[in-house]
């Protein structure tokens, strides 16, 4: 049978979903107690790679196992055996030819940015206190990656894909007040600077390629590139063109759809 499995977490204490030979994974973290709940190696197919450090909210995963499984009373012993950096919000049975990867038709990403100092906003936000950010300017340059495109100028080198070309279909910042115990998570509005949150959605991403694009917009935003240059820094392919990549703690893999 198979099974998926829909989790969270908080990817400060992982380097990223995959499994590492010498660094700690959610992969991992999750094959583990699946293998000692149900039977020994059990292997676990995510929806896609994150990063060092980067969180995701409804990530979802897929298994198979022999035995008849029990989806509540696994998510319980499930819960009750990962760390709390990892939860588990569903289990349940699916299609012999579902694929948490390739069956996937989008996925969003959302960057949070956060300009005057926070102690409550740090472990999830990026501080970004320049004095000023053209967030105007910022939106004019992320509609320019609208559409498909070849992404290699914002893609980690080294990187083992097959092609580069995606498409962006939702690219936007948004200005967002934080607000604890209120299920209006991102109240959107027109950005103020103070708290801000980067949406994109694409049917795929390459490694490092949320990080960059938010680096390189945010170099837009303190006027050290023209949004006009965006169209040519697609052309040139080229990573060294684009900006620096950001923090990866602030960065959620926030939907996924099928």
């Amino acid at each position: 049978m198979r099974y998926i499995i829909k989790l969270s977490y908080n990817g400060s204490d992982f380097n990223g979903w995959q499994s590492q030979p010498s660094a700690p994974s959610v992969q991992q973290c999750l094959e583990e107690a699946l293998s000692k709940l149900l039977e020994p190696g059990i292997k676990v197919t995510g929806a896609g790679r994150t990063d060092t450090a980067v969180n995701a909210v409804a990530y979802i995963a897929h298994f198979d196992c022999t035995r008849t499984v029990d989806p509540v009373q696994l998510r319980y012993k499930l819960n009750a055996i990962l760390p709390h950096s990892v939860a588990v919000t569903e289990v349940r049975a699916v299609e012999e030819g579902f694929h948490a990867r390739f069956d996937a038709t989008k996925r969003e990403y959302t960057y949070f940015l956060h300009r005057e100092k926070n102690p409550f906003a740090q472990k999830f936000s990026y501080h970004y206190p320049y004095p000023e950010l053209d967030v105007d300017a910022m939106n004019r340059a992320a509609e320019l990656l609208l559409g498909t495109h070849d992404f290699s100028c914002f893609e980690k080198t080294g990187a083992d894909n097959k092609t580069s070309i995606c498409t962006i279909s939702e690219a936007r910042w948004y200005s967002y007040t934080p607000q604890i115990g209120s299920d209006r998570i991102f109240p959107e509005g027109k950005p103020d600077g103070k708290y801000l949150y980067f949406r994109i959605s694409a049917d795929r991403f390459l490694r490092n390629m949320v990080r960059a694009i938010v680096g390189t917009l945010i170099e837009v935003g303190r006027g050290k590139r023209t949004v006009e240059s965006m169209n040519a820094l697609l052309e040139s392919r080229d990573r060294c063109a684009a900006g620096e990549s950001v923090p990866g703690h602030a960065l959620f893999l926030s939907q996924i759809d099928y």
